[in-house]
């Protein structure tokens, strides 16, 4: 990975499509089919998450990013930020390897473990490196089709805090999780 790629990565996930890149792999024909529709993660002690019917994601009354039905992520600028594949990989620009995305969990890219769950009833769940859960809030609207947009769009959020334990200093042990 290029020197400029690492620091748009660190930076945060939003800050990706700002600098000078190419974009995801299969960015124009598409990745993995999804269905877009309103759905509303409530969090915690966080800002709730909305997806609107036509792909927009709000965090509270920011608009955060775009999904579209052949799995692309862009910024609120219409920058490419990720694609979800046919086969659960996240890529961003420059090939940039964001992790995995299933239909109810997803993995960070330091690990093949999932880091969260959407579970069938739309509770959140968030695991750290031993394991141990963490309540992350409650998905509503997230039934069938819905399922594996709701749960990309809980990873992309979770990405935006994430930072590599092997390619940057950290503070703590395990994974830590921003949502």
């Amino acid at each position: 990975m290029t020197r400029s790629a690492v620091a748009c990565l660190l930076i945060s996930l939003s800050s990706i499509a700002g600098c000078s890149s190419s974009p995801p792999p299969r960015w124009q024909e598409g990745g993995a089919a999804l269905a877009i529709g309103p759905a509303r993660w409530d969090r915690n002690k966080h800002r709730s998450v909305e997806i609107r019917a036509d792909g927009s994601v709000y965090e509270g009354k920011r608009e955060i990013f775009f999904i579209d039905r052949a799995g692309r992520v862009t910024d609120e600028d219409h920058e490419a930020l990720a694609i979800l594949l046919p086969d659960g990989i996240v890529a961003g620009p420059d090939d940039t390897y964001l992790g995995r995305v299933g239909v109810s969990n997803a993995a960070p890219p330091s690990s093949a473990s999932a880091w969260l769950a959407v579970m069938p009833n739309g509770e959140v769940v968030f695991f750290d490196s031993d394991g141990d859960r963490k309540a992350g809030g409650v998905w509503s609207g997230c039934e069938g089709a819905m399922h594996r947009t709701c749960t990309l769009v809980t990873h992309m959020v979770a990405m935006r805090n994430y930072r590599d334990p092997y390619r940057s200093p950290s503070v703590g042990i395990g994974i830590g999780i921003g949502f």
